[in-house]
């Protein structure tokens, strides 16, 4: 297994293909930035038509999850031999977070800090099971396909992604610190010494909201 997650050499092809994902993932972040400025509401934020939602939501995924898989493309595309195969990887990688936008629609409504603060709590905790820490080594080492991998990393970050969305879906701030969490996650193996507060500081986040959620920027829809 060792030899599997060392990252190969890179090669000129590779290193063209890794560039172009990363390119991928800095265009993203130009369009959603651009695409949210004025849209967060907060807990009250609207999704707005299913299309526009969809669509969004995928560049986000781009932008907030591409520089994370960086290592795995690099790794599928060493094993499998083929350059090509990386395209395949992004998509299917992508199409897995596409369906979690697909139910982020499906069951999200405008809703009311007590429920951002039962999220984020919930996802504290979750940070601290072997469920979580599990699937946070099977994203950080998975070598399969894109599906898989995204599978994996689905289940290692769902608690991320869900606060980022009971805090604000539209929200550019959020966005990045949850995207800076996810790529850490994804390039550092599990260590309680770093895991372990981030985790309590979650559940002190969703407590604060709870008790006090006009102490949170941006968490209430502007008067």
């Amino acid at each position: 297994m060792a030899e599997h997650l060392r990252l190969p050499q890179l090669t000129p092809a590779m290193g063209a293909a890794l560039a172009a994902m990363l390119g991928l993932a800095v265009g993203s972040w130009v369009v959603a930035v651009r695409q949210m400025s004025g849209m967060d509401m907060g807990v009250a934020t609207g999704l707005g038509p299913f299309a526009f939602f969809v669509v969004l939501w995928v560049v986000m995924m781009a932008a907030m999850m591409l520089p994370g898989a960086a290592p795995a493309v690099l790794r599928r595309a060493h094993i499998g031999g083929r350059v090509r195969a990386v395209p395949l990887f992004v998509g299917s990688y992508l199409a897995v977070w596409t369906l979690v936008g697909v139910a982020v629609y499906a069951v999200y409504r405008p809703h009311g800090t007590l429920v951002a603060g039962a999220v984020a709590i919930a996802a504290g905790v979750y940070e601290l099971t072997p469920l979580k820490q599990h699937l946070r080594r099977r994203c950080h080492d998975s070598v399969g396909s894109g599906f898989e991998f995204g599978l994996y990393c689905l289940g290692s970050s769902i608690g991320l992604m869900l606060t980022f969305v009971a805090l604000g879906v539209m929200s550019i701030t959020w966005m990045c610190v949850i995207a800076l969490l996810v790529l850490a996650q994804k390039l550092l193996p599990p260590k309680a010494a770093i895991d372990v507060p981030l985790a309590v500081a979650i559940v002190g986040l969703g407590v604060l909201i709870v008790i006090t959620p006009s102490s949170i920027p941006g968490l209430m829809p502007p008067m």
